[in-house]
């Protein structure tokens, strides 16, 4: 068996890119629950503001109960023990498991985020390269203008003007939600339905980062179209539209494809004001409620499954670099 095929070899990096990534997560979940730990407040003093018997009695029972008043190291270790076998504790503020919570909510951010990335790399990089191929021209001048404006216009704002032309004003979109509830629609009709809830959310997480692969897929397709290699394919007689996206285009996508794996993380970070916004039922959300009932198992298990997903899609942007330009070890 050769061991040299390029099937073992992309095996052996996922498998080295894997055991990489263990201390990575272990990192993670070390620091979060600590910094968590330092933050003032938990959820025992939550639950007795809500319950009006606040007193250092009702209290100090309610850390017994929840494990609060046992060391911070006695702590830390009991959770690292059990994240490793995925058991992400127990949310005493919705009495669910952490998991079973994270797992209902998976579904509506992952939709939300493979379709405003989708949309984000593909529109910018038609735009990035329109504009490198009309440098200087009025269309450039247009699309850098726009990418600027997207840029600088908060997430919140943008997704508050859209409710208001195309939910309110037009009535053409529903203002929020993952569906519709009550149609009882399954299907093609249920699709058509979560796609027209998602279009909004979407296009609202999606505009920030369209100005940067815009901007980013610019400036590299200006780069790139000056290189040796291009003026080879041009000297030869190729046309003009097969120079750009045959030759140039794969090399200037690069870092583009690198910045869509390190954006995830924010992409994240996004989705919760976006999901907030637009009620959408995904775990941006339910991070944003776990932060202010001080839910901090469930904000955890939010925190570490956020960091396997940048992991995940780091490996996959490694990946899709070596398929994009052989000449690059994923190494």
């Amino acid at each position: 068996m050769n061991r040299d095929r390029p099937a073992w070899r992309l095996a052996r990096v996922v498998l080295r890119r894997l055991l990489q990534a263990v201390p990575i997560v272990l990192g993670v979940l070390v620091v979060n629950f600590l910094i968590l730990r330092l933050a003032p407040g938990d959820i025992a003093d939550v639950l007795a503001g809500e319950s009006g018997v606040a007193t250092p009695g009702y209290v100090a029972e309610l850390r017994t109960r929840f494990g609060l008043d046992r060391p911070v190291w006695v702590q830390l270790f009991a959770y690292v023990s059990n994240a490793a076998l995925l058991d992400l504790g127990w949310s005493f503020r919705h009495a669910r498991p952490v998991a079973e919570l994270i797992a209902a909510r998976l579904v509506p951010t992952l939709i939300l985020m493979a379709a405003s990335t989708t949309l984000a790399v593909g529109l910018g990089i038609v735009l990035g390269v329109l504009a490198a191929r009309r440098v200087n021209r009025p269309i450039d001048a247009v699309i850098s203008t726009l990418a600027l404006l997207c840029y600088a216009t908060p997430l919140f704002w943008i997704g508050l003007m859209m409710i208001v032309l195309f939910a309110v004003q037009l009535g053409w979109l529903p203002s929020g939600g993952f569906e519709t509830l009550g149609t009882g629609a399954t299907g093609l009709g249920r699709i058509l339905d979560i796609a027209r809830h998602a279009l909004m959310p979407a296009v609202a997480l999606a505009l920030f980062y369209l100005a940067l692969y815009t901007r980013l897929t610019r400036a590299s397709m200006l780069e790139t179209l000056t290189q040796d290699y291009v003026r080879t394919a041009r000297a030869k007689g190729l046309p003009e539209r097969l120079v750009v996206f045959k030759h140039a285009l794969a090399n200037a996508v690069l870092p583009t494809v690198t910045m869509t794996g390190v954006q995830i993380n924010s992409l994240l970070g996004g989705a919760v004001l976006v999901e907030t916004v637009f009620a959408w039922p995904g775990i941006g959300r339910l991070a944003y409620e776990a932060v202010f009932t001080r839910d901090h198992n469930l904000l955890l298990g939010i925190l570490f499954l956020s960091s396997v997903l940048v992991i995940l899609v780091n490996l996959l942007v490694d990946l899709l670099y070596a398929v994009l330009d052989p000449r690059i070890e994923a190494a």
